[in-house]
């Protein structure tokens, strides 16, 4: 077995394999140095490690390619070894096909992890034995061996992990599907295409949520062949959850029952509103009692680097948003607040289109801070976005333009006013300055703390 990709999803799947008396090959494009962390962790075990390169040769008497999330399928050994036939696999493809207990996979363009966390949440109140993982957090694949079938699992899925599938999951969510990561899919419909495979698999007896209100996820309801429900902001959907009023419904077999109220959702903004709708209706499926439901509901506060709040500051509030590795995640942090906002934007771009953030921009900041690879192109579509003369008083003052994160939260804590709030919510990814965005967040936190 070839494993391409060391980190975190290629550790795990090494130390399955081997426990499984394969024989295993690692190779990834970085030296030796900068993957001592991970050679660490698997110190001992029988493995051959080729660094600096992925050689066509590794192919010779492979039966599997295994990929981690950062290896895209385009590059020439990938190619090969699909010319020769040889199968491809991932972390979550070798968990699911192997999983004794019930898989609730969750997929999504944004509020995947909020969603995958809420629902774990509820099937560990509701007093199953749960496990949280894939691509939030730790890959899963190589604790299969301490699961039994009447284990839970909440398991985030991403696009790059599921182009690759050839499973599904039992009960399956797609929240929604807007542009993202289309540096590495290249076009809408291959990266729908891969999120769609969380559905394409699934068998009658299985179980698949789709958000309503979103007309790229709820465009996928031809490819459901089990029971389909829906979640909804503006619809009481037939079999799901729904808004009615300020009250979450769920809805499921003829009988509605009330979670809570909005007011008693502790996360912000309407987004993670649909996210509880999400994970309650994915809950109350594998029939997680509503008490426990309601409980994790009014009490979650959220995942870090999520609307965090780290700090507040001579009347000013900073919150570390570092997920927001898209425009699309910006809007709804910005969507948010009612306060003004200082607003850092940056990092590097993933192609994806930024004119509703500049447009919302204008509305809701009053002073933009860009920093990193992308600050030039965002102070350009902002400036393009501009109101005509004659339209609603904007709020946007002034943009300030930086080369890193260190001189944003600088900028931000010399011009921000009481009663406003300082945001990071990047809309760019981290990796023209960080590993990811969680060491982007841990650093932006360090950096407010700090702050006199």
């Amino acid at each position: 077995m070839v494993i391409l990709g060391l980190a975190r999803q290629g550790t795990a799947m090494a130390r399955f394999l081997v426990g499984q008396g394969a024989r295993v090959i690692i190779s990834d494009l970085k030296p030796a140095a900068a993957l001592a962390s991970y050679l660490e962790t698997l110190r001992g075990l029988p493995i051959r490690y080729v660094l600096g390169e992925h050689p066509l040769s590794l192919l010779e008497g492979t039966d599997l390619l295994c990929l981690s999330g950062g290896v895209p399928p385009d590059i020439p050994i990938v190619r090969e070894a699909v010319r020769r036939g040889i199968p491809l696999s991932n972390d979550a493809q070798l968990f699911l096909e192997r999983c004794p207990g019930l898989v609730i996979g969750i997929t999504g363009s944004s509020g995947k992890t909020t969603t995958t966390a809420l629902v774990g949440r509820m099937l560990q109140r509701g007093r199953f034995l749960t496990w949280v993982g894939g691509n939030i957090g730790r890959p899963l694949v190589d604790h299969l061996f301490e699961m039994k079938p009447t284990d839970r699992v909440a398991l985030e899925l991403s696009s790059f992990q599921l182009e690759l599938m050839t499973v599904s999951p039992e009960v399956a969510a797609v929240l929604n599907i807007t542009p993202n990561h289309l540096d590495r899919h290249k076009t809408m419909e291959a990266y729908t295409a891969a999120k769609a495979h969380i559905l394409t698999f699934q068998g009658p007896g299985d179980v698949a949520l789709l958000g309503y209100d979103d007309p790229g996820a709820r465009a996928l309801a031809p490819l459901v062949r089990g029971r389909l429900l829906y979640f909804s902001l503006q619809e009481p959907v037939e079999e799901g959850a729904f808004l009615r009023g300020d009250q979450v419904v769920v809805r499921l077999d003829g009988r509605e029952r009330v979670v809570c109220s909005t007011s008693e959702i502790r996360l912000l903004g309407r987004h993670n509103v649909l996210n509880v709708l999400a994970a309650s209706a994915l809950a109350a499926v594998v029939r997680v009692p509503l008490e426990a439901i309601r409980e994790i509901t009014t009490t979650f506060r959220g995942v870090p680097h999520r609307l965090q709040l780290v700090r507040e500051m001579r009347g000013v509030r900073y919150y570390d948003d570092s997920i927001a590795t898209a425009p699309e995640r910006t809007v709804a942090a910005l969507r948010s607040f009612d306060e003004p906002i200082v607003l850092l934007a940056g990092g590097r771009d993933k192609d994806l289109p930024w004119e509703e953030m500049a447009r919302l921009t204008w509305q809701k900041v009053r002073h933009l801070i860009t920093f990193g690879e992308a600050a030039a192109m965002i102070e350009r579509v902002v400036r393009e976005a501009a109101p005509s003369n004659g339209g609603e008083s904007p709020l946007l003052e002034g943009i300030t333009r930086v080369e890193t994160l260190e001189e944003a939260v600088e900028v931000a804590a010399r011009i921000a006013r009481p009663g406003e709030v300082v945001l990071l919510s990047p809309g760019g990814t981290s990796f023209d300055a960080f590993r990811d965005f969680a060491e982007r967040g841990d650093r932006f936190q360090e950096l407010v703390r700090e702050l006199e």
